[in-house]
């Protein structure tokens, strides 16, 4: 499946609060990161040519963050918000600041189920808050 393909079979409803999302969060990665499909959904990953290891799991591209269209609901998974505990509790706090809706998160995907309201300003500080060599870095201690 390519990137296209992804944002064509996307529900009417969530459609619009994808491409935003996903345009908001590539705007403001820094560079290095490549686009990819893992596990079904698009996202920004490690390039093998950076990273030869790749993911230890399956040896694909590092994951770093992905952008998903579900059924009931938009999901931003950051891999960096599970690793990094400093990262996680800036964007917990800073959540508020942008929303007025409880945050709905598990340990790295952040959802959003009315797709008016999605943090784009918020969403594009925490992807600039990583680098390729600080993801590499933070990966590679925690398979220690």
């Amino acid at each position: 499946m390519t990137f296209d393909e992804y944002v064509e079979n996307i529900d009417e409803k969530w459609k619009n609060s994808f491409i935003k999302t996903w345009k908001t969060i590539e705007e403001h990665l820094p560079e290095g990161f490549i686009i990819d499909i893992q596990h079904g959904m698009p996202g920004f990953s490690v390039p093998k040519s950076i990273y030869p290891n790749g993911y230890h799991v399956d040896q694909t591209p590092l994951p770093f963050i992905s952008v998903a269209a579900q059924k009931r609901h938009l999901a931003v998974y950051h891999m960096g918000l599970y690793r990094d505990h400093e990262l996680y509790d800036w964007f917990i706090n800073e959540y508020p600041n942008h929303m007025n809706t409880k945050l709905n998160m598990g340990k790295s995907c952040i959802r959003f189920t009315n797709p008016e309201k999605v943090p784009y300003e918020l969403l594009g500080k925490l992807a600039e808050k990583m680098t390729v060599e600080e993801w590499i870095s933070l990966y590679e201690s925690s398979l220690k």
